[in-house]
Formats: structure tokens, C-alpha cells, sequence
């Protein structure tokens, strides 16, 4: 298992052999709020890097989950639709959204590790 990576709009991406588990960063569930709805794509959906792969809604705002690495949804996090607060409670975990099987794994490369990722934040502080 290869480590973390991470994009500007608070995505994370963790490499799994030929797959990638994509969520949102401990960060972004903070900054939203209370999560009451997740939108989840649907299983052999082909995601483009850096477009919408999922939807997370809170009692404050909506956003677009966008995908930061291409590739075909292999599976979903089904739990987090019946009970959306497990985003809030375990964003980095069991809080996952989805898990796609890599068109490029190359395009891990271009996004941001743990360090770089926590200088941003503290940038937006």
C-alpha cells in the first residue's frame, strides 16, 4: 500500500495495488459541517481526473466529490449512504467514498503527499 495523496479541493486518494480509495480529508468533512447526504456513482461508471465522482451535502452546503486520478468505479462505500455522519466520524477511513480501478497510475504523482497537503491547509487558516 503506497501512501496518501491529496488534491487542492481536499480529495484524498490512497493507492491499493490497481485500485484507488478516494474519499474527502478530515479537512473538508470539518469545514462542511454535519454530513446528511452522500451521492455515490454508480459501479463500472468511468470517472475523468478532476471531475465529479460523488456528491456530499451538510446542513451548510453541497458539494462535488471530484476524482483526482481517472479510472472505473470497482466499488462503493454503500455504508456511508445509510449513515452519512461515518464521513464525519472517520473521513480518512471508514468514511471512504469510492474505489476505482486506475486508468494511469502516473496521475497519483502530480498530487500533493501528507506534507504538502498539511502546508496547504495551513494556508487556508
Amino acid at each position: 500500500m503506497s501512501a496518501t495523496r491529496f488534491t487542492k479541493d481536499h480529495e484524498w486518494v490512497r493507492q491499493e495495488g490497481e485500485f484507488a480509495v478516494i474519499g474527502i480529508t478530515d479537512y473538508a468533512q470539518s469545514q462542511l459541517g454535519d454530513v446528511v447526504y452522500v451521492e455515490l456513482p454508480e459501479i463500472g461508471r468511468k470517472v475523468a481526473k478532476g471531475k465529479e465522482a460523488a456528491v456530499v451535502e451538510s446542513a451548510k452546503a453541497a458539494s462535488e466529490v471530484d476524482a483526482p486520478v481517472s479510472g472505473e468505479v470497482v466499488a462503493v462505500n454503500d455504508t456511508i449512504v445509510g449513515d452519512p455522519a461515518k464521513v464525519n466520524a472517520d473521513a480518512m477511513g471508514d468514511g471512504w467514498f469510492l474505489k476505482l480501478r486506475l486508468a494511469d497510475p502516473k496521475e497519483l504523482d502530480a498530487l500533493m503527499d501528507k506534507a504538502a497537503y498539511d502546508a496547504f491547509v495551513a494556508e487556508q487558516e
